[in-house]
């Protein structure tokens, strides 16, 4: 197997061509998986599957002592299965015996710090046999910042955080708008603040990748509605969660916490507002306690009692867990403790528009509440499904999970009171209620 790269030396965004040769019998069952760091252990490990409930995801999952960063069939070259690309492997006189058969796919590589390798298999993901190996490639520039993204940390849109990532922990410069100039400060989580169980879990025990230093800093003084321009990078266990679930593979919300801060009011309270020219949002967590007389639900009900509607007409609530799904799987996807403990606070302060995630597709509701339709929406003339929300009777509820790891089945049987379109749906602006 070759991956097609010159002095094996990766920039940081690039596709690298990964050919295997030599096949004689070429199967939909080969498969390539990218590796990193290039030393890990990828043997097969069929027989503990179970590791992998941890990642809260039972889809088919290559069983590998370790979890590789990425994986594709060589059938997605449609040449591997049919040998077109032939090798003569041994001749008779000037006649081809014995040919074997070739094909090549591409990976998508991104700069994340360590070596790679890529790993050419047998026997599919359940059985897993390593073929050939491809050798280290490393990266040019290991500590390059990268992977810049801003967010907002308050309402006054006088400030946004700037966060990237880099393989060093010394200081770096931040430069924007008319010369300002800020310095970072950086953070990062080890192998040891991941969580375990009886079970090994992927974040810690087997899945464990380094990720870098989390560099942070904060832009001030900035004037809305103005474009800025700016460089960046010169010179858990006990999570309180109130359900028992494997912690995203043993993450425990360390990551996120530490690659995404967020305006909250302390660590391990992952509820927030912010508002947005007209919009206030409201953002809680499912996964902490929101029953009644709970720190959060008493934060919920002062926070969305406390929206001036005539000043910012739009309220919209989300958390992760949704309360409305047509999910085939219905016993992990809903919970009516959550629904009957908050929808009526959403019903009480005229929530507009709530967003979930955690079934992983996409649905929306009527304007519902107790599982009744208490309004439909009405299609305008180019087809779109439109909410009047003048005369107020319920929030519209939406499912917004289709990033996940795979889609979810509907079930055939779909209650009258969900729509599972697809089509462009409006809430339309109502004066003072």
């Amino acid at each position: 197997m070759l991956a097609q790269k010159i002095n094996n030396l990766l920039s940081d965004n690039e596709y690298v061509n990964v050919t295997v040769s030599g096949v004689f019998l070429p199967s939909d069952d080969d498969w390539v998986a990218m590796i990193s760091p290039s030393d890990s252990d990828v043997k097969s490990c069929p027989l503990k599957k179970s590791r992998y409930v941890q990642t809260g995801d039972l889809s088919k999952l290559p069983l590998l002592c370790h979890y590789p960063v990425k994986a594709q069939f060589m059938s997605n070259d449609p040449d591997y299965l049919k040998c077109t690309k032939q090798e003569c492997k041994k001749y008779n006189n000037t006649n081809c015996e014995v040919s074997a058969c070739s094909g090549t796919i591409s990976f998508h590589v991104i700069n994340i710090r360590t070596d790679i390798e890529f790993v050419f298999f047998s026997g599919g993901f359940e059985t897993p046999c390593i073929l050939t190996r491809s050798g280290p490639m490393k990266f040019s520039n290991p500590n390059q910042p990268l992977h810049g993204h801003i967010s907002s940390i308050d309402s006054t849109a006088t400030s946004m955080r700037l966060t990237w990532v880099s393989g060093s922990e010394e200081t770096q410069l931040v430069q924007y708008g008319d010369g300002e100039t800020l310095t970072s400060k950086a953070k990062t989580f080890s192998q040891d603040d991941m969580c375990t169980s009886v079970l090994p879990s992927p974040a810690k025990d087997f899945g464990w990748h380094d990720p870098g230093y989390i560099h942070s800093a904060v832009m001030t003084g900035l004037r809305p509605s103005t474009s800025y321009s700016y460089r960046y990078g010169r010179d858990y266990i006990g999570s309180g969660s109130v359900y028992i679930t494997p912690d995203s593979g043993g993450e425990c919300g360390v990551p996120y916490e530490t690659y995404f801060p967020m305006p909250t009011p302390a660590k391990d309270k992952p509820w927030y507002s912010i508002e947005q020219g007209s919009i206030h949002f409201t953002v809680i967590s499912t996964e902490n306690d929101w029953t009644e007389n709970s720190e959060q639900y008493e934060w919920m009900t002062k926070d969305m009692g406390s929206v001036d509607r005539s000043k910012t007409p739009w309220l919209i609530f989300t958390g992760h867990r949704t309360m409305y799904s047509s999910s085939t799987n219905r016993l992990f996807d809903l919970d009516d403790r959550f629904s009957k403990a908050v929808e009526p606070l959403l019903l009480q302060h005229k929530v507009d528009l709530a967003l979930f995630g955690h079934v992983h597709n996409y649905e929306r509701t009527c304007s519902v509440y107790q599982s009744n339709c208490l309004a439909m929406p009405t299609k305008d003339r180019n087809g779109v499904d439109t909410y009047d929300h003048s005369n107020y009777s319920a929030p519209v509820q939406a499912v917004i999970g289709m990033a996940g790891f795979s889609l979810t089945k509907f079930s055939k049987f779909v209650n009258a009171n969900t729509r599972q379109v697809q089509d462009s749906f409006r809430i339309t602006k109502r004066q003072n209620r």
